[in-house]
């Protein structure tokens, strides 16, 4: 994986072709902006809008702003209404390299696997977001062992 920013995940592949689930790629994004697009809005979006979405550009204030404004019409057009937004932006723990979040390490110690800092301060901050998300409390986590094999982090 070239730049982990704008690429789909190995652990993704079972709906990547479709694009069916919403990528990490374009969940972070949407954290990032606050936009809070519900699947079946996702669902109603062509491929091509979902691709760019996986893809566009979010790091900026300026970038941020395109986004948000870019899915925002983009859901409204194909579904007709705009996305709401978060109340408030989600905590953004992945991009601290130099702490692993607790729930993090406690996936990672229910799976009997160890993520040392300097593991996780090596990922690319999609990874890190990734790991976040696999990790939250009441979710099935499937994705998490998968996704800690392909970063490197396991066996």
């Amino acid at each position: 994986m070239q730049d982990p920013g704008s690429e789909f995940f190995g652990f993704e592949a079972d709906f990547v072709d479709s694009l069916r689930c919403i990528p990490m790629a374009v969940r972070m994004r949407l954290d990032i902006t606050g936009v809070k697009l519900k699947l079946n809005e996702w669902s109603k979006l062509s491929r091509d809008q979902r691709l760019e979405l996986a893809s566009k550009p979010c790091g900026t204030e300026t970038e941020i702003e395109a986004y948000r404004e870019a899915v925002s019409r983009m859901a409204e057009e194909s579904s007709g209404a705009r996305p709401s937004m978060l109340p408030e932006l989600p905590e953004t723990v992945w991009e601290n390299a130099d702490l692993v979040p607790e729930q993090v390490l406690e996936q990672a110690h229910a799976l009997g696997m160890e993520l040392p800092l300097a593991a996780w301060a090596s990922l690319h901050p999609l990874q890190r977001f990734a790991l976040v998300k696999l990790s939250r409390p009441g979710h099935e986590n499937r994705n998490f062992p998968p996704a800690m094999r392909e970063f490197g982090l396991t066996d």
